[in-house]
């Protein structure tokens, strides 16, 4: 197990179980942090806590936590009020029941984590499930006491192991109906429809995860090595939106059918390194007359 696990404990169905261990499988080390800096000086600036009402300062471990219940009361909590609150952790997660994995909408999954066999012991019984889970095309659902909050969870087979996911609730979805509900109700023409049809055939490939990559980042790590070397970053060429209106859908479909395959956007290429000093070429020795 290579990572330090953020959860340990037993995976139950029925009178069958095994140790379990939780791996998160996100991390953050690619991503850009920055710093609020006084451009004057070059040095960090650090934020203050200050009373909104008298502007005094106040430091931070006198702080409290509070619950605004009307505008400008609040309702001040203390640790022992958050204690009360908690749910009482458990190291069992047990499977509650299992449905179809495509009942569970994408918009109920928060986080993602690894779920592995904690130890040899056990071990057959996390594959027999993983096994049912992907030949059933079922989700396992279950609760587990996560950071102090217990949440929902559903865990799905993945390779050669399994995924946990945290669900949302309900209630912190908003209702698709109101977004969609002053959307037009016809039936779209069933020729345009086969037509776009052939459009998404056209165009079918593998994920690959490289289609993820945060180009805005991308771009910025580029325009930040060109700055430690003092130098201005090249503008990143705009594409001219097609501001051309479309009046037949039907011929603008037919002419995107006649179009050839699309191109692939050609890979970035890394911002080229600047050769350390123990690498550079010496002059060649000059010859003696």
């Amino acid at each position: 197990m290579s990572d330090r696990p953020i959860w340990r404990g037993t995976l139950r169905l029925a009178l069958v179980s095994c140790r379990i261990a939780l791996l998160t499988a996100r991390h953050e080390r690619n991503n850009l942090h920055f710093h609020l800096i006084n451009p004057d000086t070059g040095h960090r600036i650090h934020t203050q806590a200050v009373d909104a009402e008298t502007g005094q300062a106040v430091e931070r471990s006198e702080l409290a936590r509070g619950y605004e219940v009307e505008k400008g009361r609040y309702v001040v909590l203390t640790d022992e009020d958050f204690d009360s609150a908690r749910v009482e952790s458990s190291s069992t997660l047990s499977i509650a029941k299992f449905v179809p994995a495509g009942s569970v909408g994408p918009l109920y999954f928060d986080s993602s984590y690894y779920l592995v066999p904690d130890g040899e012991e056990g071990a057959d019984v996390y594959a027999v499930l993983r096994e049912a889970l992907q030949e059933s095309g079922m989700m396992a659902l279950s609760r587990l006491v996560l950071f102090r909050r217990e949440r929902a969870v559903g865990i799905l087979p993945l390779g050669r192991g399994l995924v946990l996911h945290t669900l949302h609730e309900e209630s912190d979805l908003r209702p698709a109906a109101s977004a969609f509900e002053d959307l037009p109700k016809a039936t779209p023409d069933k020729e345009m429809v086969k037509l776009a049809r052939q459009l998404i055939e056209r165009q079918v490939g593998e994920f690959d995860p490289a289609d993820t990559e945060d180009r805005y980042e991308a771009r910025l790590r580029e325009v930040i090595e060109a700055r430690k070397e003092g130098l201005e970053p090249e503008p990143e060429p705009e594409e001219q939106p097609d501001r051309g209106n479309v009046i037949d859908l039907m011929a603008a479909l037919l002419n995107s059918l006649k179009q050839g395959e699309p191109r692939k956007a050609p890979a970035r290429k890394p911002p080229a390194r600047k050769a350390s000093p123990s690498r550079r070429s010496k002059p060649a020795p000059k010859k003696r007359a």
